[in-house]
């Protein structure tokens, strides 16, 4: 097994000769606070990024913080953590949450982004310099565009996708714009972008953390969990559970000294 390090004592790669899936079976957890992420050598460096949002790019589930200003996050909270562990339909739990929101001030969004919202550590190193690297990057997010627009301008993603909240005189009329951005809308957007840009799936780097991200982490070269359910762990190439998304520049390949700051 050979050896060389991305950063000291921070990130290694190990070459290992046979039996990559079952290297992985064998190396996750085997050291306690590491990650593993278990790969072929060709086709490393990924030419599209595409990633969810909420608990992945930011720390926050919006429509969670959203309903605190409307006193009623916990009740909302409980319902999210029901779809994004796979227990609901994603759709259904998305519009009986919103519709507990009617008549919420709209300027509430704006507050909710300025004084909640935070972006996840790593998340702007592994954007910009996958562009800088010729990449392409696309957020999909099964959360809301006054979010996600944001969101998007500041990590540096090419451009977003998301779920438009009604607003009608200045107040959320507790209602989604159709079609609705799930689990199927972030695959087609991961097909339909890679062919656009005549990627094969190998070239794609998903990444995201609930169950309506499993489609897309399924379809990509790499699909990785991020914190994730255990049902979005089952189903994706890698996790991360430890580091921060920066991680997914080591397993690209970049060494810290290639890193767009």
């Amino acid at each position: 097994m050979g050896r060389q390090w991305l950063e000291e004592d921070v990130a290694c790669d190990l070459l290992i000769a046979n039996n990559p899936a079952g290297s992985r079976a064998v190396l996750e957890g085997l050291i306690p606070g590491v990650d593993v992420v278990v790969q072929g050598e060709a086709d490393r460096r990924k030419a599209l990024l595409v990633a969810d949002m909420d608990s992945t790019m930011i720390t926050i589930e919006c429509i969670d913080e959203l309903a605190d200003y409307a006193g009623l996050k916990v009740q909302v909270a409980e319902v999210t953590e029901l779809a994004m562990r796979g227990d609901l339909d994603f759709e259904q739990a998305l519009d009986a949450r919103v519709a507990l929101l009617k008549g919420l001030e709209e300027q509430a969004i704006d507050r909710c982004h300025a004084e909640r919202l935070s972006i996840m550590p790593g998340a702007k190193a592994l954007v910009r310099t996958m562009r800088a690297n010729g990449a392409q990057c696309l957020l999909v997010s099964g959360g809301f565009t006054r979010f996600a627009d944001k969101v998007a301008a500041e990590i540096g993603f090419d451009r977003a996708i998301a779920n438009r909240l009604e607003i009608e005189g200045g107040q959320l009329l507790g209602t989604v714009a159709r079609p609705i951005v799930g689990a199927q809308a972030k695959l087609d957007a991961l097909l339909e972008t890679a062919a656009a840009l005549s990627l094969p799936p190998e070239k794609v780097l998903a990444v995201g953390d609930g169950a309506n991200d499993i489609p897309m982490l399924e379809a990509a070269g790499l699909g990785v969990a991020y914190r994730a359910k255990p049902r979005t762990q089952a189903a994706a190439d890698a996790r991360l559970d430890h580091a921060d998304l920066s991680a997914l520049l080591y397993a690209q390949g970049y060494m810290r000294r290639e890193w767009v700051a």
